[in-house]
C-alpha cells in the first residue's frame, strides 16, 4: 500500500535518488517521496533535494520512511518545522517552510 496519493504524478527533482510525486491542490503543491526501502546515506539525500523545493513557499513536502529520521531533525532550523505520524508502519513526516529569521543549510546530505 503506497503512502503517495495515486493522482500525484512523477516529477524529477535535481540530487534525488528515488523517484518524486506533485499534487497540486489549489495552487499549493505536495511534494512525496518515498525513501522506506532504502538506507543510508538516501533518506538524507532525498529529504535536502526535496527540501529545496518548498524552502521560502507554502508548498508542503512529505517523506515516507521505515523510522523517523533524527539525524535530519538535526540538521533543520527553525525555517523548516516538521510534523511525524506513523501509518501502516511507516513513519509519514511532513515538512513545511516557516519565514523565522534563519536559514537551513540543505547542502548538508551527510548522515552524521
Amino acid at each position: 500500500m503506497s503512502l503517495i496519493p495515486n493522482e500525484a504524478v512523477k516529477i524529477e527533482v535535481n540530487g534525488a535518488t528515488v523517484d518524486f510525486f506533485e499534487l497540486t491542490k489549489d495552487g499549493v503543491s505536495t511534494y512525496y517521496f518515498d525513501t522506506s526501502k532504502c538506507g543510508p546515506p538516501d533518506p538524507m539525500v532525498n529529504a535536502m533535494s526535496g527540501l529545496r523545493l518548498i524552502k521560502n513557499t507554502n508548498n508542503t513536502l512529505v517523506m515516507i520512511n521505515h523510522k523517523a529520521p533524527g539525524g535530519l531533525f538535526a540538521k533543520l532550523e527553525a525555517d523548516i518545522a516538521h510534523s511525524v505520524e506513523e501509518v501502516n508502519g511507516f513513519m509519514k513526516i511532513t515538512f513545511s517552510s516557516v519565514n523565522a529569521g534563519v536559514d537551513s543549510d540543505l547542502t548538508q546530505i551527510a548522515c552524521h
